[in-house]
């Protein structure tokens, strides 16, 4: 496959976002960045099963085409590649014509080419041109409108007059913002083009679904054990320690979240420096906003009292352990004393630290209830994040609003009670059966 077209119209950007390589290419919005032609594979089970070529944009179509068709007669009639091939051996083309020229060869050598359409451009005289120069090769064509997602796109424009020229088969592929089932119907339409590749075609769709399914569950599940981790961390700190230790949780709270955040942008292969992530809530790979800044929870509907009272049902087992401390201010920035139902098994140590006089601290409901929402957040834009993208959009994932009110997932109520299952608590976390089944449950409910 040629991906051909106009200069500065996303042709790097579509092959960025189907091979889900963000280091394909130049991508700029000078024009005539590619220069040269670069390919890639994409495989299943390491069986290649098509090659994408990226290719120069047309500069100057117009001139080309006239240039073609004042060529001299060589006493016969010529079709379509026959006079390609006649303008490729000319001085011209290696010259004036460079660039096209390199479109037009690869394209000679394809089986088919996408035509990577600016939809919010408005059709001029040298796109017809570019159209009927690349129909010269006698290649099949399929029209990939880009940047469908603009409001000043001209999409009906585009489409009636490609179905003057017979090409009806049409794909809205906004290489920025693709849609769900952008890939699909790509290579969908590709298959009505080359009927002889359908069983291949339908290999790469049926393969690029799954793909979707394995990578959100294995990014639901990383949520999940960043969410039980934190809600496993617990403390115990002397009261002359108690304002550096917040603090110490804090960070150390912040750099788990950090660490998930980076395993999710690898798991949909982006890069954790990637400076263009600005589509994300994230600024260079790191989230803009404090998680324990009372403005964030506020912002995202998350109450600062909520769940401060977990763990009442043991009555004055909470007393005895806790003290009935209170953090005032400190409380407010997200940090919460221990009084979470515990089982028997850790009483004792407990116990140990209230007669040296220490205290607990734990991370309160509302942060984890933020944790959830903003990697729920992060989730959702990338699953419909195009490799190319550098412009920032505001996303939203109504999943979230269940973690804004009522209880805490049954998963993340029973870590209070296992320490062992965080690795914040100052050793690696235990990896045992209970708290791997913990972790499914949540992140199953996180998928629902």
């Amino acid at each position: 496959m040629a991906v051909v077209g106009h200069t500065n119209v996303g042709k790097t950007s579509l092959l960025r976002t189907l091979t889900r390589d963000v280091g394909f290419g130049a991508i700029s919005h000078k024009p005539s960045t590619t220069q040269h032609v670069e390919g890639a594979r994409l495989s299943v089970d390491g069986e290649a099963l098509i090659e994408l070529y990226d290719t120069p944009g047309f500069e100057d179509a117009v001139a080309l085409y006239e240039y073609i068709e004042q060529l001299p007669a060589s006493g016969e009639r010529l079709d379509g590649p026959e006079q390609v091939s006649r303008f490729l051996q000319t001085s011209e083309a290696a010259q004036r014509f460079e660039q096209e020229a390199k479109v037009l060869r690869q394209l000679l050598k394809s089986d088919a080419g996408f035509y990577v359409i600016d939809a919010r451009e408005p059709v001029l005289a040298k796109y017809r041109d570019e159209l009927a120069i690349l129909a010269m090769c006698g290649k099949p064509l399929l029209p990939v409108l880009n940047f469908v997602n603009a409001p000043e796109q001209r999409e009906a424009d585009w489409r009636e007059v490609l179905a003057r020229l017979g090409l009806h088969a049409i794909v809205r592929f906004d290489s920025v913002a693709p849609p769900a089932d952008g890939e699909q119907r790509l290579y969908e339409n590709l298959s009505l083009v080359l009927d002889s590749q359908r069983s291949r075609l339908q290999r790469l769709v049926d393969y690029n679904l799954a793909q979707v399914t394995v990578r959100r569950q294995a990014g639901l599940r990383l949520i999940a054990e960043l969410l039980v981790e934190v809600s496993a961390t617990r403390r115990s700190v002397a009261p002359q320690q108690l304002d550096a230790s917040i603090q110490e949780l804090h960070d150390d709270v912040r750099k788990r979240e950090q660490q998930c955040v980076e395993a999710l942008l690898k798991l949909y292969a982006f890069r954790k420096e990637d400076a263009e992530a600005q589509d994300l809530p994230l600024a260079e790979g790191r989230w803009g906003e404090d998680l324990f800044n009372p403005a964030t929870m506020k912002q995202l509907g998350v109450k600062l009292g909520g769940g401060m009272a977990a763990g009442a049902a043991t009555g004055a087992g909470i007393d005895l352990l806790t003290g009935g401390l209170s953090l005032g201010a400190a409380t407010m920035l997200g940090a919460a004393v221990g009084g979470f139902t515990q089982t028997f098994r850790s009483y004792g140590e407990r116990i140990k630290g209230k007669w040296r006089g220490e205290r607990e601290l734990t991370v309160n409901d509302a942060t984890l209830r933020l944790l959830a929402i903003r990697q729920q957040r992060l989730l959702h834009a990338l699953e419909l994040r195009g490799h190319a993208a550098q412009e920032r959009i505001q996303m939203d994932n109504p999943q979230e609003q269940h973690w804004r009110q009522g209880e805490l997932a049954e998963p993340l109520i029973t870590a209070r009670a296992y320490p062992e299952w965080s690795g914040l608590n100052g050793r690696k976390p235990k990896a045992d059966y209970e708290r791997s089944q913990a972790i499914a449950r949540l992140a199953a409910s996180l998928g629902k």
